[in-house]
């Protein structure tokens, strides 16, 4: 992506000051603010956003929430940038939709680095059509049988890497790490979860159970 912008959402002066120049450096053009009442504000310019945690109206896990839940932010790849080290932390940051978690004190080339990698993978314009089931990574969107469905990201992640490997299964260990990360600290039932909620969305078994192996994307038959 040629010349993408950062929405860097930090309310330290100092930390916006070394971020936002590295950055630049680095071929990024950068939109700073310091509230989530900004970040709503300048969000339709962002390609990527660097959030912080504690913010003066709002805390950054509650914008990140609300982000996940409108079709604008539902894909849009989020780093958070915080001081919350905690394991505790790491997880909620996760599971509220976070794509990646960087913590204070952190090195610049590195952040730029995760940065461009979830950039990357935003890119990569692919399509597949299996079936009754239509995907279009590049927008976001998924038809079935000609309709529309919504999903959430995960529930969104999950469909596409099965979508991309039809027919094979995987476990759920597999596609907690090739899903969700290696970094993710949840357990196997989130996975288990993810396809009842996608099964709920299709009103039938897109995805079929394999008894002690796991799951595969079975088509729109």
């Amino acid at each position: 992506m040629n010349r993408a912008t950062v929405l860097l959402v930090e309310d330290d002066p100092a930390i916006t000051g070394l971020v936002s120049f590295h950055l630049k450096r680095s071929g990024f053009h950068v939109v700073e603010v310091m509230s989530v009442e900004q970040a709503w504000k300048r969000l339709g310019q962002a390609d990527v956003v660097v959030l912080d945690w504690m913010l003066p109206d709002d805390s950054g896990i509650s914008f990140l929430r609300r982000l996940r839940t409108q079709e604008r932010g539902a894909m849009l790849p989020v780093l958070m940038l915080t001081a919350r080290a905690g394991e505790v932390d790491r997880v909620e940051g996760l599971e509220a939709g976070a794509d990646d978690y960087l913590v204070k004190p952190f090195s610049t080339a590195e952040l730029v680095a995760r940065l461009r990698a979830l950039l990357r993978r935003v890119d990569r314009a692919e399509r597949y059509l299996i079936g009754d089931l239509a995907i279009d990574v590049s927008r976001g969107s998924v038809l079935f049988a000609g309709k529309p469905v919504d999903l959430t990201r995960r529930e969104f992640e999950l469909l596409t890497y099965l979508a991309a490997h039809p027919g094979r299964v995987f476990s759920r260990g597999e596609l907690l790490d090739r899903v969700w990360g290696e970094d993710f600290f949840g357990t196997e039932r989130t996975v288990d979860q993810h396809v009842a909620q996608l099964r709920a969305r299709f009103r039938m078994d897109l995805i079929e159970t394999v008894r002690g192996r796991g799951y595969r994307l079975v088509g729109g038959q």
